[in-house]
């Protein structure tokens, strides 16, 4: 007869026994920067996550390093909005200026950027907009060029396009290396599904669309071979991360993707997934523990690399050895 028990007899066999671990050192925070001064704020939609003016923004990254969470992807709320986003490409932009104060002030920290338009554009869509209304893929990959550009010449360590536009990638890679970028990674949304997920999020950034959806660009939440379609793409035009996002409901994703490349991969742990279980710990519905199982079901699957809002409630639980 097999008997399991015998190694889960106490903490000390179970611990020696465990198959997945997690480390702080996996985690990256996500930051959302208001050009507006004076601000820390916190967002409804998402309980414990703030908006943060530059001038409030040495608060977080301190709790960042001293929690032992060393990387970042920023996103940047501006207070000017246009049809072409001009904002996310200007010089003094808010994530230019964040970059660059984060690298000057915390320069042990890694910082990733998300390169997308939706936060910029006066119709919330993350692209150039032909006179149909659709977004035009071409045309808008000159803009996510600028974008990085100018992200790469504040600082940054890596961009991350979220626009789900076909060849941005590759379209990136170039326009990086031809400017001297060559050290600048990029990690890919490579999987991203047009996901009710994403709500809150939407709230926190200002930047849901003022009509139609993104269905046309972002994947169908019923399709897994597509996804793997889509990472071999970004793979192949240059990405050094790939991602799967959301996470929570897609970790056949996640694992199809772990098998089938070797790439390093991400998953997003998306706001809607904060939010439910922030909201049923804070019921009483479930324990707080169920945050740490989460974390560890996106390694189990996976994941080299978890883009979460819980990184420092989990980082402070690692160090006290509560999980």
């Amino acid at each position: 007869m097999y008997r399991g028990r015998r190694l889960r007899k106490n903490s000390v066999i179970r611990d020696m026994m465990k198959e997945t671990r997690l480390s702080a050192k996996e985690l990256v925070y996500p930051l959302f920067v208001t050009e507006q001064p004076d601000v820390k704020q916190e967002i409804p939609a998402m309980p414990g996550v703030y908006h943060y003016s530059l001038d409030h923004l040495h608060e977080i990254l301190d709790e960042m390093v001293e929690t032992g969470v060393l990387s970042c992807i920023l996103f940047g709320i501006p207070l000017h909005k246009d049809a072409c986003g001009s904002s996310a490409y200007a010089q003094d932009g808010i994530i230019q200026k964040a970059i660059a104060y984060i690298k000057q002030e915390y320069p042990m920290l890694y910082v990733i950027a998300d390169v997308c338009m939706c936060e910029y554009t006066d119709h919330g869509h993350c692209g150039i907009l032909c006179e149909d209304g659709h977004v035009d893929n071409d045309v808008t990959l000159t803009y996510l060029n600028k974008i990085a550009l100018s992200y790469a010449a504040a600082g940054v360590d890596m961009v991350a396009p979220s626009d789900m536009m076909d060849g941005h990638i590759a379209s990136i890679r170039e326009c990086l290396d031809a400017h001297g970028y060559q050290e600048v990674a990029i990690m890919g949304y490579s999987a991203k599904y047009a996901s009710s997920y994403y709500g809150p999020f939407r709230e926190a950034a200002h930047s849901a669309p003022s009509f139609g959806d993104r269905r046309s660009y972002q994947m169908d939440y019923a399709n897994q071979e597509e996804a793997m379609r889509e990472i071999a793409a970004d793979i192949e035009e240059g990405a050094d991360v790939i991602m799967v996002k959301p996470a929570l409901a897609y970790l056949d994703i996640v694992k199809m993707a772990k098998h089938q490349f070797a790439t390093p991969l991400c998953v997003y742990n998306v706001s809607g997934e904060y939010s439910m279980l922030k909201l049923a710990v804070a019921q009483g519905l479930v324990k707080e523990e169920v945050i740490y199982e989460t974390m560890l079901a996106f390694k189990r699957a996976g994941a080299d690399i978890i883009i979460t809002y819980f990184a420092l409630d989990i980082a402070k639980q690692l160090r006290k050895g509560e999980c």
